[in-house]
């Protein structure tokens, strides 16, 4: 069997290709607050493109000058007060060749034939990863088709705000003169609660060796349990309930934890909605915009309810989330999530909707966009994703259960799905 492997240039910056401003820039209590200082690694798979590199980069350097906070570094003068230094500098970029094509890879689907570290951009060793706000690598497969490996500052962008400039890149790649929506930073205009939100003991971290697992649930069995919740209450329900209340019911029967144990769910809901009126245009926003969602019930409760219970229980806590996240915006702390990491707790993100597999350089939408963050094994995770194309329904990378574990865990889901 051949040796599948990408050759990489010299990782270059990137700089905008005109004069940007110089000036620090403040981050918000949000950004600082729920991203912390960690990169976001994602992967974009596209079937087809011709010379793609040098177009995405082209277009990078044009994006730049409206996004020139992007092409700066993140600083932090005052401890726990990061900011954002437009140096104009740039972005790193890497251009790669892979020696097979796409198919021959399974088109990066899982178990990846080729390690991470080939797909993702890497800085040269006097760079600190921890300061850039944007990597990315285009690697050009001999079949055509071409993949994006990115690593982004979740202090910067949450997934809506990064989908947002790379369409933005993409508009460039395809000729236009600007983005057809302008960004806006604006990050000062959202308020600060009080420092005593981030005070307390240290946090502490167990490591858990989860498993992996891919679970493609069909848009049938999606639209079924919808029609199944509209009978029995009389109101709709979405894709995130559905799939979040199974994943809740299916973890809580396989862990095996005691009844009167708490298990949680925790999610990041979007906040853009309710910031009408706190920035200047909510349309063109590329920060996090996000505020954190936790449900606790025992697990004797979450085993014994039906679907369509817990269904109403994930919508309920969606309902808290303008009251909450308003109280917390003008300085009552009280209600602010608070879970312990230790096995009981989930946590769940979904990609599905934040616009990645819209963006296009040219050559039309990708096949699949899936994220390189899944190997974190301190807490319980889940990622919602769209499955690759011409599939529908909903792709789940989960990371959640032991090894001991996982045959429940993916049978219990498998009756559902």
């Amino acid at each position: 069997m051949s040796l599948h492997m990408i050759t990489k240039s010299p990782a270059v910056r990137v700089p905008p290709n005109s004069t940007t401003p110089i000036v620090a820039l403040p981050l918000s209590s949000i950004d600082r607050c729920t991203a912390g200082r960690m990169s976001i690694d994602s992967v974009t798979v596209f079937t087809h493109g011709v010379k793609a590199a040098k177009r995405i980069r082209d277009a990078l350097a044009k994006a730049l000058v409206l996004y020139y906070p992007v092409a700066g570094k993140i600083t932090e003068i005052n401890l726990g007060e990061p900011e954002v230094n437009c140096t104009g500098e740039g972005i790193w970029f890497v251009e790669a060749k892979a020696n097979c094509s796409l198919e021959e890879v399974n088109y990066l689907e899982r178990p990846l034939m080729i390690p991470k570290e080939q797909l993702l951009p890497q800085p040269p060793l006097e760079a600190n990863l921890q300061d850039e706000i944007l990597l990315v690598q285009v690697t050009e497969f001999i079949c055509g088709g071409f993949i994006i490996g990115i690593c982004s500052s979740h202090l910067v962008f949450d997934g809506q705000g990064f989908a947002q400039f790379l369409k933005a890149v993409g508009e460039m790649a395809s000729g236009l003169p600007e983005p057809t929506v302008k960004p806006v930073w604006s990050r000062e205009n959202i308020p600060a609660p009080p420092k005593a939100l981030h005070a307390g003991p240290p946090l502490s971290f167990t490591v858990f060796n989860f498993t992996t697992s891919v679970v493609d649930i069909s848009l049938d069995s999606i639209s079924r349990i919808k029609v199944m919740y509209m009978a029995e209450t009389g109101q709709r329900s979405s894709t995130f309930d559905v799939v979040t209340a199974m994943i809740f019911k299916c973890r809580a029967r396989a862990i095996d934890l005691a009844p009167e144990a708490d298990i949680r769910i925790g999610f990041a809901a979007s906040t853009r909605h309710l910031l009408h009126g706190v920035l200047p245009s909510v349309e063109g926003y590329y920060g996090n915009c996000l505020y954190p969602i936790g449900i606790a019930k025992s697990c004797e409760e979450i085993n014994k309810a039906s679907l369509v219970t817990v269904m109403s229980i994930i919508k309920g806590a969606k309902e808290t989330l303008s009251t909450k996240f308003k109280d917390w915006m003008y300085g009552c702390t009280e209600s602010y999530y608070n879970m312990p990491l230790d096995y009981g707790t989930m946590v769940v993100s979904d990609w599905s909707k934040v616009g990645l597999n819209e963006v296009d350089f040219g050559w039309g939408q990708p096949r699949y966009v899936f994220p390189l963050n899944d190997d974190l094994d301190i807490i319980a995770s889940g990622i919602y994703l769209k499955p690759p194309v011409p599939k529908t329904g909903i792709r789940l990378i989960l990371r959640c259960v032991k090894e001991e574990h996982s045959a429940v865990f993916r049978e219990e889901l498998s009756k559902m799905a």
